[in-house]
């Protein structure tokens, strides 16, 4: 019979790459990570894995396996669901990761209206970058999260992973309000520098005709911390517009990048959510791009209580006009 803990490792294995990201995440040594899979390897009667050095990648029957884990897994989910539906009182911890601007402008309301309806639950909140679920709702770290993509940042598929959406917000290029065109604000700084971005196109050259960020090619930009969906999505928008941005400074909270704009330290793409208060001085133009927000959970638990009571909480207080 093959353990489901084990499959749990061999998944893990097949998301992350190495033995060492295994057990990092999931709070184990490398040995006993290494020793487990060699005992789910006895168990299959097959070879799992393929090492050459340090370095494994699953076999095709491994990957095989992997496929089947999801499907168990899944339905163990959907069991501890069913179970938890039958118990009359809907009580406990609720694990949330929110990235920022969700948690300051939906979580506040939506922790209200499920306080309000099932005083039971206990949500317990995580600030998190989108990037950062994926691993941690499989571990069993979170039990739901909000997570965003933008059209330049599809959210990469999980078969682990199940998702609702619940708003779209639209984009908007905030630029200080008395700047002219970036070759005359900006010169003073130097004129086009080298780019953490890299990527195609560069910063010279003719740009990309009427797209609307290629007149902030030369200018300074404000982006996320690198390795975030926020970050990916200046980049990207920017190559598509003909040019790799050169960023300045990396800031993650909205409101701080739009003081930085207010005070002519660059330009910046910012979500609706996180422009909604903008400071004297800043400029803000909406552009023909959108980031939305979905609710995700792994596959087979969406109908647990908790994280449809959670589920609803968000719908009934998503800002209005905005909802997916």
């Amino acid at each position: 019979m093959l353990d489901v803990r084990r499959l749990r490792l061999l998944r893990e294995l097949a998301h992350r790459g190495t033995i060492a990201a295994v057990a990092e995440a999931l709070a184990f040594t490398p040995s006993a990570v290494s020793q487990q899979l060699a005992v789910l390897e006895r168990e299959a009667g097959t070879a799992l894995l393929e090492r050459t050095g340090r370095r494994v990648r699953l076999t095709p029957a491994g990957l095989a396996l992997v496929g089947h884990a999801e499907a168990v897994l899944e339905r163990l989910e959907q069991a501890a669901a069913e179970l938890a539906a039958a118990r009359t009182d809907l009580t406990g911890a609720v694990r949330i990761g929110a990235f920022p601007t969700a948690t300051r402008a939906i979580l506040p309301a939506a922790l209200a209206a499920l306080d309000r309806d099932h005083p039971g639950l206990e949500p317990m909140v995580d600030e998190i970058d989108p990037a950062e679920v994926a691993p941690r709702l499989r571990a069993g770290d979170l039990d739901v999260a909000l997570v965003h993509e933008y059209d330049f940042v599809p959210a990469a598929p999980d078969l682990a992973l199940d998702s609702r959406p619940l708003l779209e917000e639209s984009m908007f290029l905030a630029s200080p309000d008395e700047a002219g065109p970036p070759a005359e604000r900006w010169d003073a700084y130097g004129g086009v520098g080298g780019s953490d971005a890299g990527g195609a196109g560069g910063t010279g050259g003719g740009g990309a005709g009427g797209d609307p960020l290629a007149r902030w090619r030369d200018a300074p930009w404000i982006a996320s911390t690198p390795g975030t969906l926020c970050h990916a999505m200046t980049v990207r928008a920017c190559q598509a517009a003909g040019f790799a941005p050169r960023i300045r400074h990396h800031v993650d909270d909205f409101a701080t990048v739009l003081a930085m704009v207010a005070i002519g330290q660059g330009v910046a793409l910012v979500p609706e959510l996180g422009a909604a208060d903008p400071p004297g001085g800043v400029r803000l133009a909406e552009l023909p791009m959108r980031r939305r927000t979905l609710i995700a959970f792994r596959r087979g638990s969406g109908d647990h209580p908790a994280i449809a009571a959670f589920v609803a909480a968000l719908r009934s207080s998503a800002p209005a006009g905005r909802r997916a």
